[in-house]
């Protein structure tokens, strides 16, 4: 049985004491799937998985019927097939999902300026100021709940609590389609009946050390004296979970958390050792990092790819340009110079990557025109794609060599 089926679920009544409790985790139930669902109606009910077909497909999201046989995110696709032949598989729709995201958040930001993303599907927000014009916490999901509901059609659950921590772990017990309101001085009631990995920071392996010491749930955990587990677990991990085991989280909301880096990565269907199909895919994520870029208003000063080898050897190289940018181009030659610097020319590669990194704000960054340089046109014609991209989806305009030739209508 996993760690999530062993923890109830329950959803909290209008009677619960949400004094002290300003902290929301919302989390969209089965994102992808629910987005999905909404053009194929006739699947509700039933089991769906989203992920791409194929030996190294991955699954992203599945619905509750699905989960019922043992499906979860990040699985094998092949692996949840075996799991559950009669699911419906959809592939993946991103620009779909982002729409809706940035729908979601639209909300969550009427409610209060205090909301930190933590993916495109769920975040915190500290609704403590927005008391005296919405209500209380409870209150306040609530109508955050049905908001969701009526604008996209989709269900959220929702975590009130004290500290993001403990709001984290109510939404997932009271998932799906629910509200949990953890009272401030009923944390400890909550917390120890729970298993020990509903913890933050309890993998497979520690959970693996813990139970080899007879610690089964967050109770006992609280029990052993910090000193031991530091030593089992390591001075910084076991003063970390005593901590939470008694509800301990000083962490507080943090808005508009800049992006560190902005990548892409893609695994191949089958290795390939051909380096010119090795680029073409260097040019695609590098346009798809650069659109990314342009879409948050970012640029970047560092290149790095990534490169790992069919026997999961990955070898990362970078390199920091002399101006920040935003173009596919220039993060493209400077990614392929870095597959060129790997030597790897006819190494079978499993997967290949890009990012930008040492971000900045575009409007910060002015880039200086050296005397006789004239500009290269590359920015204006990738801007004038992302208009075109945005009218007509994704897919209207391309590199030309990123095209596939056809024969008669059919893909070559």
């Amino acid at each position: 049985m996993s760690r999530k089926q062993q923890v109830p679920r329950v959803i909290t009544t209008g009677s619960a004491d949400d004094t002290g409790c300003p902290i929301l985790h919302v989390d969209m139930d089965a994102f992808y799937a629910s987005v999905e669902l909404l053009d194929r109606p006739e699947l509700a009910g039933t089991p769906v998985i989203i992920g791409a077909a194929g030996a190294r497909g991955v699954v992203l999201s599945a619905t509750y019927e699905a989960r019922r046989y043992g499906v979860h995110s990040a699985m094998p696709m092949t692996r949840a097939m075996r799991l559950c032949p009669q699911a419906t598989i959809i592939p993946p729709s991103h620009g779909k999902y982002s729409a809706v995201s940035r729908g979601v958040m639209e909300i969550f930001h009427a409610v209060t300026p205090q909301v930190e993303p933590i993916a495109s599907d769920e975040a915190f927000l500290d609704v403590g100021g927005a008391r005296r014009r919405l209500g209380s916490p409870a209150r306040v999901a609530a109508l955050i709940r049905t908001q969701v509901a009526e604008r996209f059609g989709i269900t959220c659950s929702v975590g009130v609590a004290s500290s993001k921590f403990v709001a984290k772990l109510a939404s997932r017990q009271c998932k799906p389609d629910g509200l949990l309101v953890v009272p401030a001085d009923g944390v400890v009631e909550f917390l120890h009946p729970l298993p020990v990995g509903a913890l933050w920071g309890v993998g497979d392996r520690t959970e693996e050390a813990l139970l080899r010491l007879g610690i089964k749930t967050v109770g006992d955990l609280a029990r052993v004296p910090v000193t031991t587990l530091r030593r089992e677990l390591g001075h910084a991990a076991g003063g970390h979970l005593a901590a939470l085991a008694w509800g301990r989280d000083e962490r507080e909301v943090t808005p508009h958390v800049p992006d560190k880096s902005i990548g892409a990565e893609e695994t191949f269907a089958a290795d390939v050792d051909d380096p010119e199909t090795i680029r073409r895919e260097l040019l695609r994520l590098s346009e798809k990092v650069a659109a990314r870029l342009r879409a948050g208003g970012h640029v970047g000063r560092t290149v790095s790819v990534k490169l790992r080898r069919a026997d999961f050897t990955t070898i990362t190289r970078s390199r920091t340009l002399r101006e920040a940018t935003d173009v596919a181009q220039e993060i493209y030659v400077t990614a392929c110079e870095l597959y060129a610097a790997a030597d790897l020319a006819r190494v079978r590669l499993r997967l290949v990557g890009v990012r930008m990194e040492n971000l900045l704000r575009a409007e910060a960054s002015v880039r200086q025109l050296t005397l006789g340089e004239r500009e290269s046109g590359w920015r204006e014609a990738e801007r004038a794609m992302d208009k075109a991209v945005a009218r007509f989806g994704p897919g209207a305009v391309r590199p030309a060599s990123l095209v596939r030739p056809k024969f008669d209508g059919i893909d070559l």
